[in-house]
């Protein structure tokens, strides 16, 4: 499934960007770090993009027997 969700996110947003997998009890987070900038296109006009994201990664989770979200965050600068 991380390597759908990156083949979707290379043709969308410009620059880097990571997707970090964590498993908690069966619950699969995928945490989508990318520049401020790009953010907006990952979500989307009213969250459109990235609903639409999440009910493809979740049509495959199903098939899986898993449980899926996403989670977006702007890079620690610090």
């Amino acid at each position: 499934m991380k390597d759908l969700l990156n083949y979707i996110l290379e043709n969308i947003v410009e620059g880097k960007f990571s997707v970090e997998e964590e498993d908690q009890d069966g619950f699969i987070i995928y945490k989508v770090t990318a520049p401020a900038d790009e953010i907006g296109k990952i979500i989307g006009k009213g969250g459109k993009t990235i609903n639409a994201l999440k009910n493809i990664l979740k049509i495959r989770a199903i098939k899986e027997n898993k449980k899926i979200d996403i989670q977006i965050a702007e890079p620690d600068l610090s």
